[in-house]
């Protein structure tokens, strides 16, 4: 997806958070709990989060920024599903339907810890760094939603 020259990038973050894989995985599964830390800024909030939770359903995510309303929608589909182990995504910005991206996540297990490793292909190059402050931002959530 990232050939030499395309504009399109890949970022790969990798994490580790304190809980048992399968928590961590049921974290990027379950809609309320997707509701609690899917958001790219710490202060915004996830109000829609809808999942069919197998390959080839439906995934679909509305971030919102309080302070204006503006909203940030977002929907793929699943390509792959291997509890606790590894999920796949198609994603697309509903305002940007034809950037298709592909959101990799690999959850390695280490008892009571887990470390996820996100590949988020076909990234248009001069956002690459937006997208990593982003994922960080939703990796921080995610690490409170786990505590909580």
């Amino acid at each position: 997806m990232s050939a030499a020259g395309d504009g399109q990038a890949v970022l790969r973050i990798e994490r580790t958070f304190s809980a048992p894989a399968s928590k961590v995985f049921e974290a990027w599964t379950s809609p309320e709990v997707m509701r609690r830390w899917w958001h790219a800024v710490h202060s915004w909030e996830t109000p829609l989060a809808e999942v069919d939770a197998r390959v080839g359903g439906a995934i679909r995510l509305v971030m919102r920024n309080p302070a204006d309303g503006t909203e940030y929608a977002g929907r793929g589909e699943y390509t792959l599903l291997d509890p606790p182990r590894r999920l796949a995504f198609t994603w697309a910005w509903e305002s940007e339907p034809s950037a298709h991206q592909l959101i990799e996540v690999e959850f390695l297990d280490h008892g009571d810890r887990t470390t996820v490793i996100l590949t988020n292909a076909g990234l248009p190059e001069a956002e690459k760094d937006d997208y990593r402050d982003g994922w960080q931002n939703a990796f921080d959530n995610l690490d409170v939603a786990l505590a909580g």
